[in-house]
């Protein structure tokens, strides 16, 4: 099923998401429909908090043939070694912008798969960033926020100005 996404400036964009306590079927079918959501946008990667769900689950996949669908539930990320990389990014809840952001480059995340069991990845590169910008949204944090005040507000000006249009 496809689900709707919060676009900013939404409030509800800004909850924190509480840790999942229990895998379950529920727990599943929310991952199901995060995928279904996140194919059709079409995005690399959505956070339950995105579609109203106040949960600690991301789903990522970056590959070109949706063949690398990736899980994360209470995702904790530690920073490694590396060095920081400046980005373009765009998000399915701030559509139609992409901006510069600069985010470290190697990370290890500890998680949860879709079936409970726990998982430790490192990572660089587009996955890194991506899994970052994700965790963001969990924590009630958009990649506007790294933008410069007016930036976030001219951007902010523009989707109010379309939300208004499609209502």
């Amino acid at each position: 099923m496809i689900l709707d996404i919060l676009e900013f400036p939404d409030p509800r964009l800004r909850t924190i998401a509480k840790p999942v306590e229990q895998v379950t079927d529920q727990t599943r079918k929310l991952i199901d429909d995060m995928f279904e959501t996140m194919y059709d946008a079409p995005g690399i990667g959505l956070a339950a908090s995105q579609v109203n769900v106040h949960e600690q689950v991301i789903v990522i996949d970056l590959s070109e043939d949706r063949s690398e669908p990736l899980v994360l539930i209470n995702p904790e990320v530690e920073v490694l070694a590396g060095d920081y990389q400046d980005m373009q990014e765009g998000c399915l809840s701030v559509p139609g912008f992409y901006e510069e952001v600069t985010r470290i480059d190697h990370i290890r995340v500890k998680s949860l798969d879709r079936d409970g069991q726990p998982f430790e990845m490192e990572v660089t590169g587009l996955l890194a960033v991506c899994i970052q910008h994700e965790i963001d949204h969990l924590n009630g944090k958009l990649f506007v926020d790294y933008l410069s005040p007016l930036k976030r507000s001219r951007i902010r000006k523009k989707l109010e100005k379309q939300h208004k249009i499609q209502a």
